[in-house]
């Protein structure tokens, strides 16, 4: 099933370059027909193929996705709106950034699919850290799996310089303990979103992420 038109990434590349809400108003007809309602069925359809993956899944597309506005408050950049839409399905919640989910980011160029923990709290991070120094090989064998290398090649985030005294020898052996955060991405070219087939990538992608997830979100009990 195709679910986009390349106005849809006409549109978000226009929006590049007339980034300005005399332009935008202008063309909010064209967003909402050609963009917004086009993702918004595209999410509702992912939803229900992932609550078929993981019946915890609740939500609906209007509270998976984020809206095009900026907040602009303590920006340098006061461009007004986003170049992408993007969505967040997860048995947490589109908040609850700091628990395993599937973030998507459809850009007029490029597509993004990221997966992971991004930006826990302090005392989550802690308990990510304490699970990982206690199932090292358990962790070790899921990031150097075949197939997560192939779909994501590495375990991505900023690093602290320093960390507890408890896991810090454990960090010699294995530096990801000094991560921040723990997620993983792939991408690919936009003009796989205009042909059949995408929901089922993304599905891919979603099943490749799964034992990895599995095991950051035990880390969180």
């Amino acid at each position: 099933m195709i679910f986009f038109e390349v106005d849809f990434l006409n549109f978000l590349a226009d929006l590049e370059v007339n980034n300005n809400r005399e332009w935008f108003n202008a063309n909010k007809n064209r967003f909402k027909t050609k963009v917004e309602t086009p993702f918004q069925t595209f999410i509702e359809r992912m939803i229900v193929l992932l609550q078929k993956e993981d019946p915890r899944i609740k939500m609906t597309a209007k509270e998976s996705i984020f809206r095009i506005y900026k907040d602009v408050r303590f920006s340098k950049d006061k461009s007004p709106y986003k170049t992408h839409m993007s969505a967040l399905i997860s048995a947490f919640g589109k908040k609850e950034i700091s628990a395993p989910g599937l973030y998507l980011e459809f850009r007029a160029d490029s597509f993004h699919i990221y997966s992971g923990i991004y930006e826990p709290g302090p005392e989550i991070l802690h308990k990510i850290r304490t699970y990982i120094a206690t199932h090292l090989n358990e962790f070790k064998k899921l990031y150097l799996s075949k197939s997560f290398i192939e779909r994501f090649g590495e375990i991505r985030g900023e690093k602290n310089k320093v960390i507890s005294k408890e896991i810090k020898e454990l960090a010699a052996i294995e530096p990801l303990l000094y991560n921040k955060a723990f997620y993983y991405t792939c991408a690919f070219d936009s003009e796989l979103i205009l042909k059949d087939g995408l929901e089922k990538l993304i599905l891919k992608v979603y099943k490749d992420a799964k034992p990895m997830n599995e095991f950051l979100e035990n880390s969180l009990v």
